[in-house]
């Protein structure tokens, strides 16, 4: 069954960015990330795993949703709709040029619609379109987005933050000593991989993250 809030401000305020090094369906990373995973831990996760065709995919899925259990943690894939709404997923999450949420949304699929965004106007097209929350970045600098030109930098995030409605999410760079720069730019949450990585610290970075956005 589909977790989706009621309303986008109860979203959470930490998106989980799966490895992307899950090698088949058994999701090695996957499953000990949900035994790190608290259980009273207010969470999205998105499952990134791009190398991985459609059938392995759908099988991660569905493995994850089966690991999540009773946890309250959103559930979502990178780019592929349709296998986050036939695997049960709770919502898809969509590159900067993907297929718009209006489009998906016009194809009869229900779920929880979030894009990738790195410029002001991509954001506000993504609102247009439909987005119920935006990853903006490469906000800070980090290697594996480098060969995409040079961070955002926090004054953009603060731009895209004031002129668009929607809950924005920093990625990029995110560590505890960033990530309440985000928050005072306006940033509702924040989105990483590298940060998560060590599954016997998740508990209290989550804890910690969580903690900076209560202030």
């Amino acid at each position: 069954m589909r977790q989706l809030p009621e309303k986008q401000h109860a979203l959470p305020r930490i998106c989980i960015i799966s490895s992307g090094q899950e090698k088949n369906k058994e999701g090695t990373h996957l499953s000990s990330l949900f035994e790190s995973i608290p259980d009273d831990a207010n969470c999205m996760v998105q499952i990134r795993e791009k190398h991985l065709g459609g059938l392995a995919l759908y099988n991660l899925a569905c493995l994850a949703r089966k690991k999540r259990g009773t946890k309250k943690v959103l559930l979502l894939l990178n780019e592929r709709a349709d296998i986050a709404f036939v695997s049960g997923l709770d919502g898809v999450h969509l590159p900067e040029k993907a297929c718009s949420p209006a489009a998906l949304k016009e194809g009869g699929l229900e779920m929880l619609f979030g894009c990738s965004v790195h410029s002001l106007q991509s954001a506000i097209e993504a609102e247009r379109s439909g987005a119920d929350y935006l990853l903006f970045g490469p906000v800070f600098d980090t290697p594996s987005k480098r060969r995409y030109g040079p961070p955002q930098g926090i004054e953009k995030l603060k731009q895209v933050c004031r002129l668009t409605h929607l809950p924005v999410f920093a990625l990029g760079g995110i560590t505890m000593e960033t990530a309440p720069f985000c928050r005072e730019m306006g940033a509702y949450g924040c989105a990483a991989l590298s940060l998560f990585l060590d599954s016997a610290l998740l508990a209290g970075t989550l804890e910690q993250l969580n903690l900076i956005w209560q202030k």
